[in-house]
């Protein structure tokens, strides 16, 4: 079924999640109304690559097989993204059969997409390749029993203030446009470099922030909603919360990892935590 939404429109590289470490939001976030669905999925932190294609193939088949009416991916759905212009690329097969992927399923039902901290390039031409919605972060989902606000939640992290910097540069409009006129093989060359960058730190265990609850809480206060609910810290988990209201964290993916992790939340008239079978 379908159902309305107040901005569906691409946010513009200047504009894309503006908000970080501001305590009183510029405006309302927008509002989708999604109280005609009764099955809603949301996934995060899937980091799609080519170089893991267990993964791949276990997002593939969620896709296929999902009952849902709608889809929310929040941020993250690829390891790094460096330009649409990439998807011109007679070698970029992988991301070609991610496009085709999610073009199937955006023909049976809406699918929303959130950039996130590795995904923050993904422009109109990916958006229109593949029928997803764009969504603005945060944003309000009005379901049929409760007000959900949605993020990414990397700009909620307020201890990681060296991560909030780089996150401020090259959010910027002036570094995005400095960055897309690099010869592509030169981006794919810095994307390597971050990714190898990342998967160093993983190994060395350290501890990244979290979401800072009390920023948390006065946006849920503001826009009157009842739930958190974000990605990006890879530390799935629920947390109860002042005033009645509650933070839900997604789980990141990795098929390869011992245990593996391919996990969604589903909306059905409560929330249940679906570990998936094509996982493993």
């Amino acid at each position: 079924m379908a159902a309305s939404a107040r901005s569906h429109s691409h946010p513009s590289t200047a504009a894309r999640m503006s908000f970080p470490g501001d305590d009183t939001p510029a405006s309302a976030p927008p509002e989708i109304d999604g109280r005609n669905w009764r099955c809603i999925d949301f996934i995060s932190d899937v980091h799609l690559c080519e170089q893991q294609p267990r993964t791949f193939e276990a997002w593939r088949h969620y896709l296929d097989t999902t009952p849902a009416q709608a889809l929310f991916i929040l941020g993250d759905l690829f390891e790094v993204w460096v330009g649409d212009d990439l998807l011109n690329e007679a070698s970029s097969v992988f991301e070609r059969s991610c496009v085709d992927a999610l073009r199937k399923t955006a023909r049976r039902m809406p699918v929303h997409f959130m950039c996130g901290n590795r995904d923050f390039l993904v422009g109109n031409d990916l958006m229109q390749r593949t029928g997803m919605l764009a969504l603005q972060d945060p944003t309000l989902l009005q379901t049929s029993v409760e007000r959900v606000l949605l993020s990414h939640g990397d700009a909620w992290c307020l201890d990681d203030h060296e991560y909030l910097a780089f996150r401020a540069e090259v959010r910027s409009a002036t570094w995005q446009q400095a960055f897309l006129a690099r010869p592509l093989t030169e981006r794919l060359a810095l994307a390597h470099d971050m990714r190898s960058a990342s998967e160093s730190r993983k190994r060395t265990h350290t501890p990244y922030a979290d979401v800072d609850d009390t920023h948390a809480t006065q946006w849920l206060r503001r826009c009157q909603a009842d739930m958190l609910l974000h990605g990006h810290t890879h530390r799935p988990a629920t947390h109860t919360m002042p005033e009645g209201h509650a933070r839900w964290v997604l789980s990141d993916w990795d098929v390869d990892a011992q245990p593996p992790r391919a996990q969604v939340l589903r909306w059905h008239g409560d929330w249940s935590r679906i570990d998936l079978p094509g996982r493993l």
